[in-house]
């Protein structure tokens, strides 16, 4: 049973591992950079950089990433409208207030 439960923690690891690419002195990026990166490069509608974000982490830990981004920024979004996350998420998606 320990055996599963640390292959799957071995997978979660290894998806949100970052890598240097060869030749490369630089640090790696890490998963927030490589979201926030991505994002921003979308919103300016910038396939190159959001192609060239995409690329520093794997895509199930970009995917954590842009969740977890989303996520904070709706937050931060309500505090400072003084509504709640659930009707700031539902007005920027465009769909009706409940």
């Amino acid at each position: 049973m320990w055996g599963k439960v640390r292959k799957a923690g071995d997978r979660v690891a290894h998806a949100l591992r970052t890598e240097t690419k060869a030749g490369e002195g630089k640090r790696p990026h890490n998963l927030f950079e490589a979201a926030a990166a991505y994002v921003t490069a979308s919103a300016e509608d910038d396939q190159e950089r959001a192609d060239e974000a995409a690329g520093w982490v794997s895509p199930e830990a970009l995917s954590f990433g842009v969740n977890e981004l989303a996520g904070r920024a709706v937050v931060a979004l309500a505090r400072e409208r003084g509504e709640s996350p659930r009707t700031v998420a539902r007005e920027l998606l465009g769909l009706p207030a409940e």
